[in-house]
């Protein structure tokens, strides 16, 4: 478990969810483009809770370790969402010639 800061709200994440919002967060700031991460996490007062992330270039973002035995709420689906993001930001694919312009459906 990591305790992440974000806009003076604390709150605990797996550690895959922590690495990943961090990373993610880094890869939006250095293309100068923004999104929002929804992952479930411990609140301060240890109860689950849906935490939306709005990353951007001026995102302040802290992640910390923590000793803390608890097993964090899965977010698996979001951490595949920002692994997939932070890919194609990093390593974009290569611009394909279109055939028809009028055709880009």
């Amino acid at each position: 478990m990591k305790h992440v800061t974000y806009a003076d709200k604390a709150l605990l994440l797996d550690d895959d969810a922590a690495d990943w919002l961090m990373e993610y967060a880094r890869a939006l700031g250095s293309a100068h483009m923004s999104d929002s991460v929804t992952l479930r996490g411990i609140g301060m007062d240890g109860n689950e809770i849906d935490a939306t992330f709005l990353l951007n270039a001026s995102t302040e973002l802290i992640t910390q370790t923590t000793h803390s035995g608890l097993k964090g709420p899965d977010n698996d689906e979001a951490i595949g969402y920002m692994q997939e993001r932070t890919r194609l930001i990093l390593t974009p694919p290569p611009a394909r010639p279109v055939d028809n312009p009028l055709d880009l459906a």
